[in-house]
């Protein structure tokens, strides 16, 4: 369904079979259509907890799933966590996840949102934003030992990380076995009909479902999404891992991430992140990979980039493929204080180009042999720039790794 496919009144039939699409777990299909049957919007609730402020195609695969909702006439709830991410949510991990301060989460949600909507449609009728402290932070400490009496440790420890990591003597603290029971009550505060997550909060969300059924209410239908792996074919994408495309990323640059797919997972991409029907995503797959990867690369593209220029984003992809340097390269503009006596350092610059996020970052980088100057691999770690270095045609080009660049000029 693309962005401008809007049809509210499709027969619940078919607006199940595009609700399925790519989904893990569904609990229950029954209550869907039951819910679609009556024929009054629901509430879909996806709960975010903005604890990094960038976004990859991994949140992609979930909020496509959100614009289906919106398309076919559905309220979606963009649920900020800002209280919850002060908990750490230890799903998926052997270790809680470290807990921030609430000036963190907020300030985070503010760039989540502002991705989120790159895809999401932002009316008011179709999208709802709240944040979970609005209910949570007044809750008093007899509101939560009452909470608390909703559900048994013995339900709570079936969690999977939570039996693994008793098995393993790995400590478990109280306010991590309340945080199901946190998200679930999120569920009853929003009168949630449907809840999204991915496969690693099917535990969580299905608390919801229960607790919602304990207060009396209509228990939420409960979908799951896999979640994407990343570029390195073996875990989930994660920009720590390094193994992701950006949903901001420039249209040029997150093609030739997705001609980087390793083979195996291109169903998967194609499923979760394009609306090709089956049929044509397999004659792709038993067509020759370069083809499919390009079919891919395009379509993700043109979704996320409508005004790109896909004919120039793959004749970029290509002259790198050749070792070239291609042209329409981002222009960094390096302030003439910062050269001194005898230049500027390479690691600087490095940083001021946007290749890395510090100096030391920066000198592992050209340590590993992943840097280049002009088109040659530069190997000094402490190595300076100086004035002249920047007066060639173009200034100096930098690149990092196969498809990184940007081209540095002198201020005036």
């Amino acid at each position: 369904m693309t962005a401008t496919d809007i049809r509210p009144n499709l027969p619940v039939d078919q607006q199940i079979e595009i609700l399925k699409r790519g989904v893990v777990d569904l609990v229950t299909e029954d209550d869907l259509r039951r819910k679609l049957e009556e024929g009054q919007p629901l509430r879909v609730k996806l709960g975010a907890d903005p604890t990094r402020p960038d976004l990859h195609l991994g949140h992609a695969v979930i909020l496509r799933k959100m614009r289906q909702f919106q398309d076919l006439g559905h309220k979606v709830i963009m649920l900020i966590g800002d209280f919850t991410a002060m908990i750490g949510d230890p799903s998926g991990k052997s270790k809680t996840r470290p807990p921030l301060t609430l000036e963190e989460t907020r300030a985070n949600a503010q760039s989540y949102l502002d991705q989120c909507k790159l895809i999401l449609r932002d009316e008011p009728e179709v999208l709802e934003l709240r944040f979970n402290g609005e209910w949570l932070e007044p809750l008093g400490y007899a509101d939560v030992i009452r909470l608390a009496s909703r559900y048994t440790v013995a339900r709570i420890l079936e969690r999977d990380d939570f039996t693994k990591r008793l098995g393993a003597g790995t400590p478990i603290s109280l306010h991590e076995l309340l945080y199901p029971l946190t998200q679930g009550y999120d569920s009853v505060a929003l009168h949630s009909d449907v809840e999204l997550g991915g496969t690693d909060q099917l535990f969580n969300n299905l608390v919801g479902r229960a607790l919602q059924r304990d207060y009396g209410q209509e228990p939420q239908v409960v979908m799951t999404l896999p979640l994407l792996v990343g570029l390195d074919g073996t875990e989930k994408m994660s920009k720590s891992l390094d193994n992701y495309i950006g949903l901001t990323d420039a249209p040029e640059l997150m093609f030739a991430r997705l001609m980087k797919v390793p083979d195996p997972l291109l169903e998967n991409y194609f499923t979760l992140l394009t609306d090709l029907p089956q049929e044509r995503i397999q004659e792709l797959l038993a067509g020759h990979p370069v083809a499919a990867h390009r079919e891919l690369a395009r379509q993700v593209v043109a979704w996320l980039h409508p005004e790109a220029d896909l004919d120039a984003a793959e004749e970029r992809f290509r002259a790198v493929a050749r070792g070239g340097i291609p042209g329409n390269l981002p222009t960094v503009t390096v302030p003439r204080e910062e050269l001194g006596e005898n230049g500027v350092s390479m690691a600087r610059l490095v940083v001021l180009a946007g290749l890395e996020p510090s100096n030391g970052a920066a000198r592992k980088l050209i340590q590993n042999r992943g840097l280049k100057l002009n088109g040659e691999t530069y190997t000094e770690p402490q190595g300076l720039l100086r004035q002249e270095d920047f007066a060639g045609e173009g200034g100096a080009v930098l690149q990092k790794g196969k498809d990184r660049f940007a081209r540095l000029v002198l201020g005036s």
